[in-house]
Order: structure tokens, then C-alpha cells, then sequence
């Protein structure tokens, strides 16, 4: 007698099998799905127009594109292989097999809409009473663009690559020309070899006037605020009858600068800094995170490398937000959203800001840490209470949720889902994107955190 389980692999069901049937009930494929069923996609199904052969639903494209995101598969082609290979992505896709031509085109399509489904599943996240808005944490990560660095072109580097072109063309035109060809090497054709360095010389003029258009809207910006600092100035020395201490504001240059660079596959995409050292051609990725849910708020996506421009559109982001959320009180941020303009309105936008002014250093004295500063002037202006904040044990302790709360967001959705560069191109098309990202990782998060109850039901 076997002591081994039989295996037969070919006599048929007697009933077709369910899909209900494949996977527990505590899956994460089907808290999507009830999620996503429950979502309003009226804008979604009224844009098809009802022509051609059926098409398939708008909730189980979502669902699938969810749900990869959320496991880390991110390509539309992986995804219709998991339709026959993954149970999860079977049941989601109840037996059919979307193929990744449609997948793409929904993923596309649909860019815009994402930002009203992400507020719709803050909502589900508050009537389950998992969400309860208060101290929110701030924080930017570099994504890679979809494009090398090397497709990059600076405008100091087009101008020598133009005349070395042009004169390889001449060269060229000048061997077409002779009758005699015969120190022209085989395989070699002339007016390809012509027709390659002009489309060359094509892109590269094309890319001269975008690096030129920036360099124009970059100066009319840095004009505008030169000309303010000149007028502070001015009115300083009107009220006080002296001159202004310091070095007076040097005025912008015009024009584009060498080292300026556009990419030639991504042109929204700019070459940052990345943690480790280094550079890539990425995005800046930005994430408001409940400190309590380790919920995303706000997603956005900046072509700036420095943070600090950030803190006011994420600032009108979270005003946006449904009132029956309820209302963001504090606002954690490291040192690279520091000013004096962002303390200003995060305390006009009634929220409690706790910026870091400086890098702390590591290792402080024991008794330092637990030492209380000296009571504040009265009449400190805006930074300097919220400087004397950080250094009492409340402020430290309330500092200190950041760094556990949106930093490890940021590791999970990199490190854990393998999200390291996004698939689309441009700035619109990337922002949609990293809204999906950070929707599938709310619904995941919305998945760990509901009542055991809810998991077993």
C-alpha cells in the first residue's frame, strides 16, 4: 500500500470548479475587489462608447492593475501572464486573460481619474475606522525616470556635437560629389550615412530650443524674485534710513547655462541626486503619510530636486481633501522643507509645524537629550518658536514619528514592492502613475489593518 497521496492530473470535474472557490478569504485580491466594486467608476464606464465587441469592465482592469502594483507587478505584459499563472490575478480577473495591449491602454487612459478614486478609498479607510487625520509626515523620494541618463544632451555638449556633424556631413557631401569613389569603404553608403548625422542634427536642434524655452521661463522666474529682494531692500531702508547689511542680490543671467540638459526620451525627467551618491535621471516623488495608518494622503510628483518648494502645493493638496476626513493639526518634515516661508504657512493653514531647521548630530550627550531648553522670548518670530519647539522632549518625540512612519512607506514600496522606476513618460503621466502606486499601497495597508473579524468574515 502507497504511503504517498494519489496525483491525477487528468480526470475532469464532475462541476466546473469556482473561482470563489481558490482562494481564502482573508486574500488581499479579494479585499480589492470588494474595495473596487464598491468605488464609483460612473466616469469610467460612460467613456465607452458602446461600439465594437464587448469590452471588459473597468472594475476588473483596476483591479488587476491594483493588485499588481501591489505585489509588485508593475508591467502590463507580466500582468496577463499572472491571469494564467497566479490564482490571485485568475480570481481577479474571473478566468479571462485581459491582454496586455488593454491593460496598457487602460492604465493610460484612465491617468486622470486615479486622483478621485484615491480620495474615494481614503473614504472606505475612514468608514472602516482605520483613518482618523491629524499629524502628517512629509517626505520625498527619487524615482528613476523611464530613460538613461546617458540620453541626456547638455546645451554646452549639443553645440560642440553640431559643428563636429556639420562638418562630417560636408565631409561627406564632398565624397558623394567626387566621380571617383573608390577610398570609400565597402558597405558604406553615402546617403545614408548623410541622412543619419542630419536627423541627428535634427533632435538636437529641437532639443537646443526646449533647453533655450526653460532657460527663458527660469529667467523670467529668478527676474521676478531678484526684482522683489531689490524692492525688500529698498523699503527696509526707507523705515530704518540705512543702507541694508549684506550683500546686495546679484542679478540672473539670461540665457541657457552649458551645463542645462534635456533628455532626449524623457524630457519631463531631470538628472537628481540619489541617496548613496551619485545621479540618475528621475523624478521626485512626494508623499503626505498619516502618522497613525501609515495611510498616503497625498501623493504628487515634482521635477525639482529640492524639497523645498513642496510644502505649500502639499499644503493645498491636503485642504482639498474631503471634510469628513477630518482635518490635518501638524506637519512633520526634515530640514530639506526648511524656510521661514514654509513655517509661515503651514501655521496659516492652521497646522502645527515641526521642520527641522538643522541635520541633528548623531550620539548626543546622554543628559542633552533629556535637557529642556530655556523659556522663548515673548514676540519670537515664526521660526524661532517652532526651533525652540524641536528641542523640548514633546517636540523631539513628535519629530521622531516621521522617520517611522512615511520613511518606511517610501522602503516598503521600493525595497519590498521593487518600485524603483516608473513605466510611463512624462510629468502627467508619472503623476498618475505614482497616485497608483500609492493607492495599491493604501489598499494594502487598509488590508493589514482591518478588524480581525472583517479578515475571517
Amino acid at each position: 500500500m502507497s504511503h504517498f497521496r494519489s496525483v491525477d492530473r487528468h480526470t475532469a470535474y464532475l462541476l466546473p470548479p469556482s473561482v470563489d472557490e481558490w482562494l481564502p478569504q482573508n486574500h488581499l485580491a479579494r479585499f480589492i475587489v470588494e474595495v473596487v466594486d464598491g468605488l464609483d467608476l460612473r466616469a469610467m464606464v460612460s467613456a465607452y462608447g458602446g461600439r465594437g465587441s464587448a469590452a471588459y469592465h473597468p472594475s476588473l482592469l483596476l483591479s488587476l492593475l491594483i493588485y499588481g502594483y501591489a505585489t509588485g507587478v508593475f508591467s502590463s505584459r507580466k500582468i496577463e501572464r499572472a491571469t494564467y499563472d497566479s490564482v490571485a490575478f485568475r480570481f481577479i480577473a474571473a478566468g479571462s486573460h485581459p491582454d496586455h495591449d488593454t491593460l496598457a491602454a487602460f492604465r493610460r487612459r484612465f491617468l486622470d481619474e486615479l486622483a478621485g478614486l484615491f480620495v474615494q478609498v481614503l473614504d472606505v479607510a475612514q468608514e472602516m475606522k482605520l483613518l482618523k487625520l491629524g499629524t502628517i509626515s512629509l517626505d520625498g523620494t527619487k524615482v528613476q525616470a523611464n530613460a538613461s541618463r546617458h540620453s541626456a544632451l547638455s546645451h554646452g555638449h549639443i553645440e560642440k556635437m553640431e559643428a563636429q556633424l556639420q562638418a562630417e556631413v560636408q565631409e561627406l557631401l564632398a565624397l558623394a560629389e567626387q566621380a571617383d569613389q573608390s577610398n570609400v569603404p565597402d558597405g558604406v553608403s553615402l546617403p545614408e550615412e548623410i541622412q543619419r548625422r542630419e536627423d541627428r542634427l535634427k533632435a538636437m536642434a529641437e532639443a537646443k530650443t526646449k533647453i533655450e524655452a526653460r532657460a527663458k521661463a527660469r529667467f523670467e522666474r529668478e527676474q521676478a524674485d531678484y526684482q522683489a529682494k531689490l524692492a525688500a531692500r529698498e523699503e527696509k531702508q526707507k523705515k530704518t534710513g540705512k543702507k541694508p547689511g549684506g550683500r546686495p542680490p546679484k542679478p540672473p543671467t539670461a540665457g541657457p547655462k552649458a551645463q542645462d540638459q534635456i533628455n532626449l526620451t524623457d524630457e519631463a525627467s531631470r538628472i537628481m541626486p540619489v541617496s548613496g551618491g551619485g545621479f540618475e535621471q528621475a523624478y521626485n516623488a512626494q508623499a503626505a503619510v498619516d502618522t497613525d495608518s501609515m495611510l498616503v494622503m497625498a501623493p504628487a510628483v515634482t521635477q525639482a530636486c529640492n524639497d523645498k518648494e513642496q510644502v505649500e502645493p502639499m499644503l493645498a493638496q491636503l485642504a482639498a481633501l474631503p471634510a469628513s476626513l477630518g482635518k490635518a493639526d501638524m506637519l512633520l518634515a526634515d530640514t530639506g522643507y526648511f524656510s521661514a516661508a514654509n513655517v509661515a504657512a503651514c501655521e496659516q493653514a492652521g497646522l502645527d509645524p515641526h521642520i527641522a531647521v538643522k541635520r541633528e548630530r548623531h550620539h548626543p550627550p546622554p543628559l542633552e537629550r533629556f535637557a529642556e531648553p530655556m523659556p522663548l522670548a515673548e514676540g519670537s518670530s515664526p521660526v524661532a518658536r517652532m526651533a525652540h519647539k524641536l528641542q523640548t522632549q514633546a517636540g523631539r518625540a513628535a519629530y521622531a514619528l516621521r522617520k517611522q512612519t512615511v520613511e518606511p512607506v517610501f522602503g516598503i514600496i521600493k525595497s519590498v514592492l521593487g518600485f524603483r522606476q516608473f513605466s510611463l513618460r512624462g510629468l502627467n503621466k508619472v503623476s498618475g502613475e505614482w497616485t497608483l502606486v500609492c493607492l495599491a499601497w493604501n489598499l494594502k495597508r487598509m488590508a493589514v489593518l482591518r478588524p480581525k473579524s472583517a479578515q475571517s468574515a
